[in-house]
């Protein structure tokens, strides 16, 4: 029931919030928090499961990420030319696989030591036997699968909407549709409308957002909710300006509209603020536990740690599943990739290590999932200080439930006109879809396989039986998806 407080008196005389009107727009339709905990009936121990896509906007450089330090190297330096690591680079960052990875031997880019604790299960500080990262092997967005011997001699079949465009494979790659949506709606946001009605005890809506807007949570009776890098949407001030914004907005709100569609706005405007109080009363009074990590001071480092508490409160919000979507931008490097690469692998290495690492000090890393995702790889051959615009790429995955310290999917071979690349400066066509991740995501998630096609439109072109699919790749421990 909608509280008949004004907005004034939520926040008090001096320390009202300011909210735009995108970030209101973002909040509709979504969170109720107040009393969700009694109304959800969650207990410790009931079912509960959270995936976090942390995208890197712009198209990450991921073969000068994941660098082979086997026989493959010489083909890799040969096409990098001089955006090429040495093998003295290379040394302190030597991968160690699993039993079970793709027999090749890899090193990380130097500025992830960190993330090469996670893989290895190494280091002093929390992962020690405890492998938590793998990677996907040159994946990217298909309709159905192709080669580049199929698309150079125009017997392809369909091929993705718009390729090496970044608005078009940002949007690709949260629908999992690349031939394009009628209504746009992501793959986040219709697992939400299938779970919100079997999950009948979640209380609040499971898509949180702290990078506002984006098309992965949208479902079509699905909304975000987004939050920021400080927990709830109120930026707290007194400042006169302030207080006759609020008092404009509070005057709207107090209407009544005879107009259908200003009066459903209000109301939902209205439901959004109270939620955001909710939130930040949950949020802000949770005690963190003494061995809770220090986190880098950047904004993407800040935003995974509200991340790692928002999942920590899960149960008090009533949900037993939940998305999260986290955004770091800064990753199309047509000029001077090596030094801006590095300093962006070095914070999300920093960042993604202190993270996994909050998870496990809150006591709920057993049933989170963070994965990575991009627009699109890049080309092999250097444009002469950075590269351009690709389509395969890797990929990390990373968690308690992963089986951490492998490489799954295919290698491609980085020769230059080699029978993965489709030309014009080294385009590597992929050989794993994001379809067959997401699928797998999707059955541990806890998605029925007679709701896979609603979810994933194209898992059909990728399996062979959708009705009895559980792993694809394999990434998920104990080959027991749900």
């Amino acid at each position: 029931m909608k509280s008949s407080k004004t907005r004034r008196e939520f926040f008090g005389e001096s320390s009202c919030a300011a909210i735009g009107s995108a970030s209101i727009l973002s909040t509709l339709l979504n969170l109720k928090v107040t009393n969700q905990a009694a109304a959800a009936g969650l207990t410790a121990g009931d079912d509960c499961k959270t995936l976090v896509c942390i995208y890197l906007n712009g198209g990450n450089d991921s073969y000068n990420m994941l660098v082979r330090r086997d026989a493959g190297y010489s083909s890799y330096a040969n096409s990098r030319t001089n955006l090429a690591l040495s093998q003295a680079q290379l040394q302190n960052t030597h991968l160690n696989q699993a039993s079970g990875g793709d027999g090749n031997l890899y090193a990380l880019h130097p500025s992830c030591s960190k993330l090469v604790e996670m893989f290895n299960g190494a280091g002093n500080d929390g992962f020690s036997g405890k492998r938590r990262l793998s990677f996907v092997a040159n994946v990217g967005t298909l309709i159905e699968r192709t080669s580049a011997n199929e698309v150079t001699n125009g017997t392809a079949p369909p091929l993705p909407q718009n390729l090496f465009s970044h608005i078009d494979q940002f949007h690709q790659w949260q629908t999992s549709v690349p031939q394009g949506l009628s209504e746009l709606t992501g793959w986040g946001g219709r697992m939400a409308d299938v779970l919100h009605s079997s999950l009948n005890t979640q209380a609040t809506s499971m898509s949180i957002s702290l990078a506002g807007n984006n098309v992965f949570q949208i479902g079509n009776n699905t909304q975000q909710f987004t939050i920021t890098q400080q927990g709830a949407l109120l930026l707290e001030g007194g400042n006169t300006e302030e207080r006759r914004k609020n008092d404009a907005l509070d005057g709207i709100l107090s209407q009544t509209y005879r107009n259908l569609m200003r009066e459903a706005f209000s109301r939902q405007t209205g439901d959004s603020i109270e939620a955001q109080i909710a939130f930040k009363a949950i949020f802000d009074n949770f005690t963190l536990p003494n061995d809770f990590p220090t986190f880098p001071n950047t904004r993407f480092a800040r935003e995974l740690r509200v991340a790692a508490i928002s999942i920590a409160i899960r149960q008090q919000l009533g949900l037993r599943r939940s998305t999260i979507f986290v955004s770091r931008s800064g990753w199309d490097h047509h000029g001077e990739l090596l030094n801006n690469h590095s300093n962006l692998l070095t914070e999300i290495s920093d960042a993604i290590h202190a993270y996994q690492l909050a998870l496990e000090s809150l006591g709920v890393a057993q049933d989170v999932i963070s994965y990575t995702a991009s627009d699109f790889g890049r080309t092999l051959r250097s444009n002469g200080r950075g590269t351009d615009h690709a389509w395969g790429g890797c990929q990390m995955i990373f968690g308690e439930p992963v089986d951490g310290g492998k490489v799954y999917g295919t290698f491609p071979n980085l020769a230059l006109n080699s029978s993965d690349d489709l030309g014009r400066g080294g385009r590597l066509v992929p050989t794993t879809s994001i379809d067959e991740v997401h699928c797998e995501l999707a059955r541990w998630f806890g998605i029925n396989n007679s709701d896979l096609t609603y979810v994933l439109p194209n898992i059909g072109n990728f399996v062979n039986n959708v009705s009895t699919v559980d792993q694809i790749l394999g990434f998920v421990k104990n080959g027991r998806i749900s």
